[in-house]
C-alpha cells in the first residue's frame, strides 16, 4: 500500500485509515502503535521535531525486535496463543521494512568493513561496526551484525 503523499510516516497513517475502513483489527493495532512510538520518539528529547524516513525506519526495526522478542518469549512458556498474535504483528510491521540481509551477503559485507578499517583483532570490533552498522541499516538486527563481524575479525 502506498499513500498519496511521500514519507514513511505518511505511508502508515494513510494505511491506517485503510485498515480502519477495512476493519482489519489487528493490522490498525499494530499500526496505532507503530504511529505512537513514533510520536513519542518525535517528543522525546529537549526540542519536538518530525523524524526523518530513516528515523522512523529505525523505529519500525525497533519495534519489530520487540515482537520477535515477544513471540519467542511467548512460545517459549508455552502462550501460544500471545505468540501467534506477536508473530501476527511482526508480519505486518515486516512489510514497512527493507528485505533482511541473507547471512552469507552479511558476511561479505562484514569482512569487506574488516578490511577497510584495517581491523586484525577483536579490540577493533567497535571501528569495524561503525563503519558497517549504517550500511545494513534496518536490513540486520545489531546482534546479526556484532556475530558476523566477529566471524570477520577470528
Amino acid at each position: 500500500m502506498t499513500a498519496p503523499t511521500t514519507g514513511l510516516k505518511a505511508t502508515l497513517q494513510h494505511d491506517l485509515q485503510e485498515s480502519i475502513r477495512a476493519q482489519d483489527k489487528v493490522r490498525s493495532a499494530t499500526l496505532r502503535m507503530v504511529l505512537t512510538a513514533v510520536s513519542n520518539a518525535e517528543v522525546s528529547g529537549t526540542q519536538a521535531r518530525t523524524l526523518s524516513d530513516d528515523e522512523v525506519l529505525a523505529v519500525l526495526t525497533k519495534e519489530g525486535k520487540k515482537r520477535r522478542e515477544s513471540a519467542a518469549a511467548f512460545a517459549d512458556a508455552g502462550r501460544e496463543e500471545l505468540a501467534a498474535q506477536e508473530n501476527a504483528e511482526l508480519a505486518i510491521l515486516e512489510a514497512y521494512l527493507p528485505a533482511q540481509l541473507e547471512d552469507a551477503e552479511l558476511d561479505r559485507m562484514a569482512t569487506e568493513a574488516v578490511a577497510e578499517v584495517g581491523a586484525t583483532g577483536m579490540a577493533q570490533m567497535g571501528q569495524v561496526m561503525k563503519v558497517l552498522q549504517p550500511r545494513v541499516a534496518g536490513q540486520a538486527e545489531g546482534g546479526r551484525v556484532a556475530a558476523a563481524v566477529k566471524r570477520a575479525l577470528q
